[in-house]
């Protein structure tokens, strides 16, 4: 007879096993969502690129960006159901560098004895590379590459050396990928490089845009752009700010917290990348204080203009500062009527409320950035923060065919003169189909009312943009994150010249 094991049969043993094991399962899930594990979001122009070089057979693709922003994770989603040889590079001499890289070679190729064999000369490792499945395509991956630079600095020449006589014509994908963008430019992009000429393409990764990450998200709308307005799209702050617990509570324990992961992250940053940090530190402080005006900041650090501007011209390239130049424009990199903003959201947000705290911070008195952030967080951070959000949400309907704009430039415009200020948050040119568009962001609890695109017509017709832009079509758009008045809904259903953009949706009226 056919004995049936009941739970209540089971081996008390064996049972105490399998509860402790799903137990564990549990807490593992518990903490893996407790740190913020996130899926791959976005990126996909970028994958787009990695595969079309796959494809060449003799791609040599150059990565960089500033740390935190993705890099190395969007490397490790294209490589990961292809053959590849993944190699990070570290502070250490060159004998350990290759010993790693040889252990590197051996488990890729499942070979042992390459792990117990001492290399003195690179081009022998990336000989392994070239001779392994030599039919088959392959991806090698060289991370942190400024690091072997440091280390020995004929590095790019033995690179060089390495694609031109063993991976270049032996189906081997090369990706080069660094954080250190002045060393990344200096020695894989630069004209005297060893390297220059080879490459085939190059990716600078930035910040995931708003649409992508609140794509992702499981957040209301206003709770997105609030978080992106601290993370700014950067994939590792982003990865802390996970979990269900209040926004303020989040701050609190990973910026304002001295233990905290970002409470000196600006610091760290800047250390990384230049010589001098004191003066870059001094240019985003003047700039954080609203001093936009080259003058001004010159002005707030007691220096001559020309004594800044370098200072200026690399915390731009590390995309820490974006100057921004009228839409009215011709040709914005010359513009002298460009104003300085601190791109990065976070270092923005630490300067408005973690470093004039500092003091109180260090005697754990959280509280005074809390009343501080009460007082202006929503009306005029993030309000500020919800502008550059809407260019992004007004360039995804473009591209997605919902408003129907080609976009030459996409920007802002304002003007300071005798005639008074004006100020347009979103400004769009649409060079092909002679096309301007106008757009007005209110990040408010009430719905928006027609005397706000009254006001926004009334900006429009200003002299300089019915000058610049003579003989072209405006469309007028208003970005609202709490709807808008029945009388404006009506309006706008009129008139096709006026659009209606709710949270990141077109808003249209039910028939």
């Amino acid at each position: 007879m056919e004995e049936h094991l009941t739970l209540d049969r089971f081996p008390y043993r064996e049972y105490n096993i399998i509860k402790i094991i799903i137990i564990k399962i549990i807490i593992i899930q518990i903490i893996l969502k407790e740190v913020g594990c996130m899926d791959f979001i976005g990126r996909t122009s970028e994958l787009a690129t990695l595969n079309t070089e796959l494809n060449r057979g003799s791609g040599f693709v150059v990565i960089y960006g500033r740390r935190r922003v993705g890099k190395t994770t969007l490397i490790k989603e294209f490589i990961k159901d292809k053959r590849a040889f993944y190699f990070l590079a570290t502070t250490e001499n060159e004998a350990q560098s290759m010993k790693r890289f040889a252990g590197v070679l051996s488990r890729t190729t499942k070979n042992p004895m390459l792990s117990k064999v001492t290399f003195t000369d690179w081009l022998d490792l990336f000989q392994v590379v070239s001779d392994d499945h030599p039919d088959e395509r392959k991806v090698l991956v060289i991370d942190e590459f400024p690091y072997l630079v440091k280390t020995n600095p004929e590095f790019p020449s033995i690179l060089q050396n390495a694609w031109d006589e063993a991976l270049k014509d032996h189906n081997v994908m090369l990706i080069l990928c660094g954080s250190l963008i002045s060393m990344m430019k200096k020695h894989a992009l630069a004209y005297n490089s060893p390297l220059y000429g080879r490459r085939t393409a190059q990716i600078r990764l930035t910040p995931l845009q708003f649409t992508d990450v609140y794509a992702a998200q499981d957040l209301s709308f206003e709770q997105a752009v609030e978080q992106y307005a601290i993370t700014g799209g950067v994939p590792k702050y982003m990865e802390f700010f996970q979990t269900n617990e209040p926004l303020t509570e989040q701050i609190c324990s990973v910026v304002l917290s001295k233990n905290g992961f970002l409470y000196e992250e600006p610091d760290f940053l800047l250390n990384e990348e230049v010589q001098t940090p004191i003066n870059y530190f001094s240019v985003l402080k003047a700039i954080s204080d609203g001093n936009h005006k080259l003058s001004k900041i010159g002005i707030a650090m007691e220096q001559d203009t020309s004594a800044i501007t370098p200072y200026l011209k690399t915390l731009i390239d590390l995309g820490f500062v974006t100057k921004n130049v009228p839409i009215t424009e011709k040709n914005p990199e010359r513009s002298r009527k460009g104003l300085y903003y601190v791109s990065d959201n976070f270092i923005r947000f630490w300067f408005r409320y973690v470093y004039p705290f500092k003091g109180e911070l260090e005697l754990d008195n959280q509280q005074i950035v809390l009343d501080e952030m009460n007082k202006d967080f929503k009306q005029k951070f993030v309000a500020f923060v919800y502008e550059s959000i809407c260019r992004n949400i007004f360039a995804e309907l473009c591209r997605t065919g919902k408003i129907a704009f080609s976009p030459s430039r996409i920007g802002s415009y304002w003007r300071n003169d005798t005639e008074g200020d004006t100020e347009i948050d979103v400004a769009a040119v649409d060079n092909q189909h002679k096309r301007l568009f106008l757009g007005e962001c209110k990040y408010h609890a009430k719905p928006v009312d027609v005397a706000v695109y009254s006001a926004l017509q009334e900006k429009g017709q200003s002299k300089e943009l019915t000058t610049v832009f003579k003989g072209y079509e405006i469309a007028y758009a208003l970005f609202s994150k709490s709807g808008f008045t029945d009388r404006l809904v009506e309006m706008s259903a009129e008139n096709p010249n006026l659009l209606l953009v709710q949270e990141d949706h077109l808003y249209r009226k039910d028939p």
